[in-house]
């Protein structure tokens, strides 16, 4: 199957993109997606969703999965 990986703010600048698709299987993880189209990546402590809801980094996302976002800390008041 195929997801859509978006970045954003920061974390598209740190990767040099905004949208990428990968390849996947229902048992990856966003971890191993996003790896899969940055090489070394490491999240930090920036979040990730999965079609809309935030998930840990290393469930998996499943065989319905179309859109994988990582998110960068925000701060603000």
């Amino acid at each position: 199957m195929q997801v859509k990986v978006l970045a954003f703010a920061h974390a598209a600048d740190a990767l040099g993109w905004r949208e990428s698709l990968a390849e996947c299987s229902p048992s990856s993880t966003p971890r191993e997606i996003v790896s899969s189209v940055a090489p070394g990546f490491s999240p930090g402590s920036w979040r990730v969703a999965v079609d809309c809801d935030y998930r840990p980094w290393d469930e998996a996302v499943g065989a319905l999965a179309q859109e994988i976002a990582i998110i960068p800390p925000v701060s603000g008041g």
